[in-house]
């Protein structure tokens, strides 16, 4: 739950505080044209001030001993369109595409999506989806802000990947749709697990080589998986806020990420989280003395200031859309007064913002 002078906030709005001014150009369109040649801001949890360098120097920044935790999400094509009877075009994000919201016997899912179309669709109406001639969609249930219950005509994430396109961010510009390396430049190298709508973005600057000369470093590497959902990018609700949760997204915790950060903490290493998704994966699951148990199940945690850490000890991280959840966390880990203060700092040198910008090192 957010502390009280949060949950009233500046005109009840807890997100205020979170708030900046970015000039549109500082808006990555694409990533650099090497992973780990991207600008590297350094902030230290205690107080040091800035520092910046670049990627590749993180077998610098870490230490033998320390331990990295990635997550392994594999971004799916979810962003389907299909036509009315009518003719009109309709656009479905699915939300949770590994995850239906019900198996039907003939083989068809129902799903949570995101519906828009240029007319209101209603519940009943039949949606062809492009790319697949007899492939028809029902809308089962509409809701608030164009979430709706479809049932679809076979698995989502068969169906996404033979007719779908990946979901860029809409602050990514692709007036011609996305471009055929979009699907390559959107994912980590090593997502192994489909069901995301969106990347892990921090985990976008490691390359394969840098991973080795990690390894090689002494730097341990952990895997986890959370299906980054369309929450990422919604503005939570007030009461959800108030009362501490987001959206909630599927998590996988295995046995072995939990014994690799009991390993770390007893030999005096630290605990370094590659993203926002993997530091909440952790928190969400942390069992005594900081070593998160092994499970899954969905993940609806809210981490701001005020959170005491258990089993994070650093964050490798993009800069984030002002306004967010995802903003408030780093404030968690780093004060929200020097977040905004690096940020400032950031736009003044140039850093290039958001998923396939630069990033920032929190130790």
């Amino acid at each position: 739950m957010l502390p009280a002078s949060q949950r009233s906030g500046e005109g009840h709005d807890p997100l205020a505080g979170y708030d900046y001014h970015l000039p549109p150009g500082c808006i990555a369109q694409a990533p650099v044209r090497r992973r780990v040649q991207a600008r590297l801001m350094l902030l230290g949890r205690q107080g040091e001030g800035l520092g910046h360098s670049q990627v590749a120097q993180l077998t610098r920044l870490l230490r033998p001993g320390d331990l990295l935790v990635v997550n392994d999400t594999r971004v799916v094509p979810a962003r389907l369109f299909g036509r009315k009877p009518s003719g009109g075009r309709v656009e479905m994000l699915l939300l949770a595409p590994a995850n239906p919201l019900e198996r039907l016997d003939d083989g068809a899912e129902v799903h949570q999506v995101l519906l828009r179309s240029h007319r209101p669709l209603t519940a009943g109406q039949e949606l062809r989806l492009e790319g697949g001639e007899w492939l028809k969609a029902l809308v089962l249930e509409r809701g608030s802000r164009g979430w709706s219950r479809v049932r679809l005509p076979g698995p989502a994430l068969e169906l996404a990947e033979s007719l779908g396109q990946i979901p860029l961010p809409p602050y990514i510009k692709r007036p011609q749709g996305p471009e055929p390396s979009d699907r390559r430049r959107y994912q980590t190298v090593y997502a192994a697990q489909a069901g995301a709508v969106a990347a892990p973005t921090a985990g976008l600057h490691l390359s394969p080589e840098l991973l080795k000369a990690l390894e090689r470093r002494g730097v341990e590497l952990a895997r986890l998986t959370l299906h980054v959902g369309y929450g990422t990018f919604a503005e939570p609700s007030p009461a959800d806020l108030a009362a501490g949760r987001l959206h909630a997204e599927w998590v996988e915790l295995p046995a072995a990420t939990s014994q690799a950060v009991a390993r770390a903490k007893a030999r005096g290493g630290r605990v370094v989280a590659v993203g926002t998704t993997s530091l909440r994966a952790l928190e969400w699951r942390t069992g005594p003395g900081g070593v998160p148990r092994p499970g899954a199940g969905w993940c609806d945690i809210l981490i701001a200031p005020g959170h005491r850490f258990q089993a994070v000890d650093g964050l490798l991280t993009n800069f984030h859309l002002p306004r967010t959840t995802l903003l408030m966390l780093v404030s968690a880990l780093a004060g929200r007064e020097r977040v905004l203060k690096a940020y400032a700092e950031a736009v003044e040198r140039g850093y290039r913002f958001y998923s396939f910008g630069d990033a920032m090192l929190i130790l």
